[in-house]
């Protein structure tokens, strides 16, 4: 089950969001890339390399303008089982955990429940494969230069008590840095993908996995969903995305930053104002289901009593 399926990517409105690049100097010897060929065979990558994935435990914190809170993640084929361990940064009081271990009880012994949080997440997925598939036509790109890819400090989610064995991550290589704006004929097919018509920014590629290290785009202008009736998004939002090598062909999501305002329904104030981290990755058996997993965060979690 893939990482680009659940959480931030459910919000109807942005169901695919995937100041300046790095320095570095292009290298003279090498020959400019087809920028396009390029994004081209990243989108292929990923959909080719997914199909291989093995399932991780990670801890995952996200804070917006209502919640900051922390959970620790088991990914399994029956799909994802959390569990929180935060808020606010501080680890959940005894009382927080029972009610933990009782929902996670309460799935353990009902499978529908948890066949249903599948199937959201299948649909989900579904959603930005489908929209993933549109990002070559939907832009133009202009390469820029070649540069280190370093990604920022990998993210740093740390909650007392929990303690996983990270997977070492490769040292990144060299990137394409690649700038994109909307493509002037290109005609979205659904309502979803019209914030690509409203979106320009800049891009980094791995130039050896050919997959995304690093989406830092803007709306430069208004982006309407169902001619305004249904929704608006304003122009200056912002979006962030980073993504981490965790495995031999494993790459992650691992930051993500939303600052983007706009109206529903004409009228409605939207804002999404979030912040995504995601941290040490570990692996998880092969063959572990979910019922194995719920065992394994309870046993992780402190003892409930004071």
């Amino acid at each position: 089950m893939r990482r680009l399926r659940r959480r931030t990517w459910r919000l109807a409105v942005i169901p695919i969001l995937l100041s300046s690049g790095w320095g570095g100097a292009q290298d003279q010897a090498s020959p400019v890339p087809d920028a396009a060929a390029v994004v081209r065979r990243a989108v292929a990558n990923r959909r080719a390399e997914d199909a291989a994935h093995r399932p991780n435990r990670f801890l995952f914190h996200k804070q917006d303008d209502r919640r900051n809170f922390t959970q620790e993640i088991i990914e399994t084929p029956q799909g994802d089982v959390a569990l929180l361990v935060a808020i606010n940064g501080n680890p959940l009081r005894p009382a927080g955990r029972q009610m933990e271990r009782n929902r996670l009880d309460a799935l353990n012994k009902d499978p529908d429940m948890q066949a249903h949080r599948l199937r959201r997440e299948q649909a989900d997925a579904a959603r930005v494969d489908s929209l993933l598939q549109l990002l070559p036509d939907a832009f133009l790109y202009q390469y820029v230069n070649t540069v280190s890819c370093d990604v920022s400090a990998q993210p740093d989610v740390e909650v007392p008590g929990i303690s996983l064995r990270p997977i070492a991550t490769r040292p990144p290589d060299s990137c394409y840095h690649m700038t994109f704006k909307p493509a002037p004929n290109w005609d979205p097919p659904n309502i979803e993908a019209r914030i690509f018509r409203g979106m320009a920014g800049e891009i980094w590629i791995d130039s050896t996995d050919d997959r995304l290290v690093r989406l830092n785009a803007c709306l430069i202008s208004d982006v309407d969903f169902g001619w305004g009736i249904v929704g608006r998004l304003d122009k200056g939002g912002t979006v962030f995305l980073e993504q981490s090598k965790v495995g031999d062909h494993d790459w992650e999501l691992t930051r993500m930053k939303l600052n983007l305002t706009g109206k529903a329904l004409m009228v409605k104030p939207l804002s999404y104002h979030i912040n995504e981290d995601l941290a040490d990755f570990a692996p998880v058996a092969p063959g572990t289901d979910y019922h194995q997993a719920i065992k394994m965060l309870e046993a992780a979690q402190p003892a409930a009593s004071p």
